[in-house]
C-alpha cells in the first residue's frame, strides 16, 4: 500500500485532477471528500460573484485606452443565467453610447463578467497589457475596450458591429471548474454579424497563471489577429500555428 500511496503522490505533483483519492470503505475519505465539496462551493461562489466594474475599469486604463462600460440586455444575475439571448444583445442605452465612439477600427477588445466575474477581474488587464503594445507597434487601430456587464461571447459582435470594427476579442469568464473558478477565456471573431456562428470563432480558453499564462496568451492573441487580417477568416477555416510557434519561441 505504501508503494501505491508513493506513485499517486508524484502522479498528484504532475496535475491538479483529482486521482488516486484514499477511500473509506465504498466512499471518499472525509479529507478528499470535505476538499470536493470545498471545491464545488467556490465553484458556485464563483457563478454569482459580482464583477467590480470600477475596479476593472481603473485597471484596464493601464492600456492606454479610452475604457467604456456598458450593459448587455438584462441586469439581474439569476435572470442572466436563465436567458443566455439576452446576455448576447446590448442594452438600447449601450447601443447609444458606442454609436458616438464609431470609427474605422482594426479590433475592439471586449471585457465581459460571463459566469466567472473573478476571472476577468484578475487576468484580463495583464492579458491585455501585453498584446495591445504589441498591436500598437504594428499600427493596428484599437477601440477602446469596452466592458460588457452580464455579457455572453457574441455581445461582442454587436459591440464590433456599432464601433465598426473588422475584429473582436471578447475576453470572458468561463464556467467555473473543480480545480478552476477563476478560468478566462478569449474569442476571437474576424467580421462577426448576427449570423455569426461558433465554428466563425477561434478560441484561446484556460488563461490564468497555472494554465495559458499571460505571455502565452497575448503572443497567442497577436498571432491569431494577424492571421485572421492576412486571410479575413477566423474559425475553423483558419489554421492555428501558434502553439508551435510559442515552443520555438520559448
Amino acid at each position: 500500500m505504501s508503494d501505491d500511496n508513493a506513485l499517486w503522490s508524484q502522479l498528484r505533483r504532475l496535475t491538479a485532477a483529482r486521482i488516486g483519492l484514499a477511500r473509506s470503505g465504498a466512499s471518499l475519505a472525509t479529507g478528499p471528500l470535505l476538499d470536493f465539496q470545498l471545491a464545488h462551493a467556490r465553484a458556485r461562489d464563483a457563478v454569482h460573484d459580482p464583477l467590480d466594474r470600477e475596479r476593472l475599469a481603473a485597471d484596464l486604463t493601464a492600456t492606454g485606452l479610452p475604457v467604456i462600460t456598458v450593459a448587455s440586455g438584462i441586469s439581474d444575475r439569476q435572470a442572466y443565467l436563465m436567458r443566455p439571448d439576452l446576455g448576447r444583445q446590448l442594452a438600447p442605452e449601450a447601443q447609444a453610447r458606442l454609436a458616438g465612439h464609431a470609427g474605422a477600427f482594426d479590433v475592439v477588445f471586449v471585457v465581459a463578467d460571463g459566469l466567472s466575474a473573478r476571472a476577468v477581474q484578475s487576468h484580463a488587464a495583464p492579458v491585455l497589457g501585453v498584446v495591445i503594445p504589441t498591436l500598437q507597434k504594428q499600427g493596428w487601430r484599437i477601440a477602446p475596450v469596452i466592458i460588457a456587464c452580464q455579457g455572453r461571447v457574441a455581445i461582442g459582435d454587436a459591440i464590433a458591429a456599432v464601433l465598426r470594427a473588422d475584429c473582436v476579442v471578447v475576453l470572458i469568464g468561463e464556467r467555473p471548474g473543480l480545480t478552476a473558478p477563476d478560468s478566462m477565456g478569449a474569442y476571437l471573431t474576424w467580421k462577426p454579424t448576427p449570423q455569426t456562428t461558433d465554428a466563425e470563432r477561434n478560441c484561446i480558453p484556460n488563461i490564468r497563471p497555472d494554465g495559458i499564462g499571460y505571455d502565452e496568451a497575448g503572443f497567442k492573441l497577436g498571432y491569431l489577429l494577424q492571421a485572421m487580417r492576412g486571410s479575413r477568416l477566423s474559425g475553423v477555416k483558419l489554421k492555428d500555428d501558434s502553439d508551435r510557434l510559442w515552443l520555438a519561441k520559448s
